[in-house]
C-alpha cells in the first residue's frame, strides 16, 4: 500500500505536528503501508544540508531513517519551503528525492505527483520568485553564505510570504489556488494520470474532463496543531482505491 502526505511545515515551533508525524511514521509497518510519498513543504524551511546536525533536524532524520530501516520506501518532492533539501539529507534519512512532477505507475493505476505551486500560475509574482530561487546561480550564491545568515534570510522571507498571503486572501480571485487551464495542460502532458498535490492548503477531490477524458485531482491538507491536538490527513492507495484518511493526536 502507498500513502501520500504534504505540507507538514515541520519546525521546533510545531511540537504537536512533530509528534503526530512520528506517530504516523511508526504506524506504517503495522498498517502494511510500504511506501510513503512526501509532496513538499515537509519542513517549514531548509537552508542547506549542512543544517542536518541541528538537533531538531537530526531528530526528524533519525525518525525517517528508522522507518527506512524497517522497510518503508521513503520518497520526497521539494516544496516551496524546502527546495534546498539535497542528497546529504536524503542519504542520512534513507529516502529518495523525486523530480516534480513525478509519474508514479503501479500495477493497476497511474498517478502524477507534484507539490502544486507550479500550477498556481495566476500568481505571477510568486512564479517569478520561484524561477529565481530554483536557479543554480541563486542557490549557489545562497548556499555560499554562512549558516546563520541563511537562517536569518529564511526567517525574513517567511515573514514576507505570510504578509503577502494575507493580502492575497482578501482578493476576489484567490491567486494561491491552481489555474484551471494550467491544470488541464498538466494533466494532458502527463498522460491524464490521477494528480495528487499539496501547497494550496485546500484539501478536496476534483474532477476534470480533459480532451473528453475524466481525470481526478486530489489535494492534500496541510497539518495543524492547537493546545489540545494535532491533526492532518493522508491519502492511502490500497491497490484498488484512493482514500483520504484523517490523522489526529491528542496533546497533553
Amino acid at each position: 500500500m502507498l500513502t501520500f502526505i504534504s505540507d507538514l511545515h515541520l519546525s521546533p515551533a510545531v511540537p504537536g505536528i512533530t509528534a503526530l508525524f512520528e506517530a504516523f511514521l511508526a504506524s506504517l509497518p503495522k498498517r502494511q503501508i510500504n511506501s510513503l510519498y512526501i509532496l513538499g513543504d515537509f519542513f517549514d524551511h531548509w537552508v542547506g544540508d549542512d543544517d542536518c546536525r541541528d538537533p531538531y533536524n537530526a531528530r526528524i532524520i533519525a525518525a525517517l531513517r528508522q522507518a527506512a530501516d524497517q522497510g518503508i520506501e521513503l520518497n520526497l518532492l521539494h516544496g516551496n519551503r524546502d527546495f534546498l533539501l539535497g542528497q546529504d539529507f536524503a542519504t542520512a534519512a534513507g529516502l529518495r528525492l523525486l523530480p516534480d512532477p513525478y509519474v508514479l505507475s503501479v500495477v493497476t493505476w497511474q498517478f502524477v505527483l507534484s507539490h502544486g505551486d507550479a500550477l498556481c500560475t495566476d500568481d505571477q509574482d510568486y512564479q517569478a520568485f520561484r524561477a529565481q530561487v530554483r536557479g543554480h546561480a541563486w542557490q549557489a550564491d545562497f548556499l555560499a553564505k554562512p549558516l546563520a545568515e541563511r537562517k536569518a534570510i529564511a526567517a525574513a522571507l517567511r515573514q514576507r510570504s505570510e504578509a503577502i498571503k494575507a493580502e492575497k486572501r482578501d482578493e476576489a480571485n484567490y491567486l494561491m489556488d491552481v489555474n484551471a487551464a494550467t491544470v488541464e495542460d498538466f494533466l494532458r502532458d502527463n498522460g491524464y494520470a490521477t494528480l495528487i498535490h499539496g501547497h494550496t492548503h485546500r484539501p478536496e477531490r476534483h474532477d476534470h474532463i480533459v480532451d473528453g477524458i475524466h481525470c481526478e485531482r486530489w489535494v492534500l491538507s496541510d497539518w495543524h496543531q492547537d493546545h489540545t491536538r494535532a491533526w492532518g490527513d493522508c491519502l492511502v492507495w490500497d491497490g484498488d482505491t484512493l482514500q483520504r484518511e484523517s490523522l489526529e493526536l491528542p496533546l497533553a
